[in-house]
């Protein structure tokens, strides 16, 4: 699961980076669909690292929501599955 979320994340930062060169040259762009489809799909450090070390997407209303909810719905998803069995129940109260 770690070697998925770092490879999801660097994806993530790696398309605003690309993104944000595109729109500089203006030329062919990445789907705002997608970009924001990755960071749902577990890249959301990686989408809000390059949305704030390419200054990309920054003024959108939509970006500036939805990628910080991407990163807090992961967060709530990753201390559910390593607190509740099969997961090792980790977070688990013992008696």
């Amino acid at each position: 699961m770690i070697y998925y979320y770092l490879i999801i994340n660097v994806l993530a930062f790696l398309l605003y980076g690309m993104d944000k060169g595109k729109a500089k040259r203006n030329t062919w762009r990445i789907r705002e669909r997608t970009v924001i489809l990755i960071a749902f799909l577990g890249g959301g450090i990686g989408a809000y690292l390059g949305m704030m070390i390419f200054h990309h997407k920054t003024k959108h209303t939509r970006f500036r929501i939805l990628v910080p909810l991407a990163i807090i719905l992961h967060i709530i998803l990753i201390f559910y599955l390593i607190s509740f069995p099969p997961f090792g129940g980790f977070f688990r109260i013992r008696i």
